[in-house]
């Protein structure tokens, strides 16, 4: 695929998967327009994360969209509720957790849609994961093939025939494929931040579901995660991860 100096819309959170999916648009040659969202999210310092990554991977700009998600409130990120912490993977596998975000994706990659419209941008990266997830709905592949259906039909760009592609290039790969293939790619772990109720200072907590599937998918990688956690946080070894 030849994509040089082509645009390209990545929906960047700060997280491992968004930047080894903004990795992939890089490594593909298209030039890198990351879109970020300040939602209220009560770990508000994947923003900062965020930052660091479009400036590793050579961004030509990066937008953060302020929209306070706190409002409608509903999730653990956005409200008053506790993060689960101390799940198996078992239990994490199950259902769909109080950290989903009512109709999250839908609301990004609507902007994302409307900047790439204003940028004649005909390509959006999210890092969306099927596999290693924690069981959103809007993280399927069914659903980024709705929202590609409903991109074409909304769109004056997509009328006139020259519609956004939407790209998710992890959704079908486990967490330590998605890890393998961002190191292939040089991108630099210790940059971002999966924790879900992280200290101040970034340290991770190291008992969120998305720390332990990150924790996970470091072990099964072989790889030590760079991320800094709280003391004494156990991290699996890589057979006992594969057996988990």
């Amino acid at each position: 695929m030849s994509a040089q100096n082509d645009k390209a819309v990545v929906l960047l959170s700060g997280g491992l998967d968004s930047a080894t999916a903004a990795a992939v648009a890089r490594e593909q040659g298209f030039a890198l327009h990351a879109l970020s969202f300040d939602y209220g999210q009560r770990h508000r310092w994947e923003l900062d994360c965020a930052a660091r990554v479009a400036q590793h991977l050579g961004a030509v700009r990066h937008v953060v969209m302020p929209i306070d998600l706190r409002t409608f409130g509903g999730s653990a990120l956005t409200d008053r509720i506790d993060v689960p912490k101390g799940r198996s993977y078992e239990e994490i596998e199950q259902g769909i957790p109080v950290t989903y975000v009512p109709a999250r994706n839908t609301i990004f990659l609507a902007y994302a849609l409307a900047w790439a419209e204003v940028l004649a941008a005909r390509h959006i990266f999210i890092g969306v994961n099927a596999l290693d997830y924690s069981g959103y709905p809007d993280c399927r592949p069914e659903y980024i093939e709705a929202f590609q259906n409903m991109a074409r039909l909304a769109t004056k760009a997509g009328v006139e025939g020259r519609g956004v592609t939407i790209h998710a290039p992890l959704i079908h790969l486990s967490k330590a494929d998605i890890i393998r293939t961002g190191t292939r790619l040089g991108v630099d772990y210790a940059l971002t931040s999966s924790c879900y109720d992280p200290a101040p200072e970034g340290i991770a907590c190291g008992l969120c579901d998305a720390c332990r599937l990150r924790l996970r998918g470091f072990a099964q990688a072989g790889l030590v995660d760079p991320v800094r956690y709280v003391s004494g946080v156990p991290r699996p070894d890589r057979d006992a991860a594969s057996c988990s």
